[in-house]
């Protein structure tokens, strides 16, 4: 049985895990600066953790809310983008790897900025590339951080997970503006 909140306020369960997931945020990449990185695996884990009971939570419970539906996509991605970010200032990816994650991410919401000032706002519904796409990047950001924090050696394996996380990432980018072509036209 679900405790007796408003479901539809930020102290709602689910909201207040996905408030403390974006806080770990700026701590995570800290970690990553002082590389820490055996501990700022530990927390990313943590943060994967709480996206999966945040959602599970707000359906179990009936409890999504609009706040909710900001702030969880607001919170995992400031998540990765600032570990791809953060990995890529200290050279453990390449440069070429942040430049493909984060333009895709500025070009998706670009482009429904312009819809949106075009007045035809376009309604962003994850892709399955797009779902695959998180996937890698999430599983590739905790591979180099335990590869790098643990000292696993696993060098060959981690280029081809960047080689594929990059290409899938290319395609989820080309996927979405193809559907933003055919909603503008």
């Amino acid at each position: 049985m679900p405790p007796q909140t408003e479901p539809h306020t930020v102290s709602s369960i689910p909201n207040l895990l996905t408030l403390f997931r974006l806080t770990m945020v700026p701590v995570v990449i800290w970690l990553i600066l002082v590389q820490n990185l055996k501990i700022a695996f530990y927390l990313f884990l943590l943060a994967g953790i709480t996206d999966a009971i945040d959602g599970y939570l707000a359906r179990k419970w009936n409890s999504q809310t609009e706040l909710g539906a900001y702030l969880d996509p607001a919170a995992d991605k400031s998540l990765i983008v600032g570990i791809f970010i953060t990995l890529g200032f200290l050279g453990l990816i390449p440069s070429w790897l942040v430049l493909v994650i984060v333009s895709r991410d500025i070009f998706i919401v670009g482009a429904i900025l312009i819809s949106w000032l075009m007045a035809h706002p376009v309604k962003i519904d994850p892709l399955f590339i797009s779902k695959a796409n998180t996937a890698l990047q999430i599983i590739l950001a905790a591979f180099i951080l335990a590869n790098q924090g643990f000292g696993l050696r696993l060098e060959t394996l981690q280029h081809s997970l960047i080689l594929v996380t990059a290409t899938v990432t290319i395609l989820s980018a080309l996927s979405y503006f193809r559907t933003w072509l055919d909603h503008m036209k």
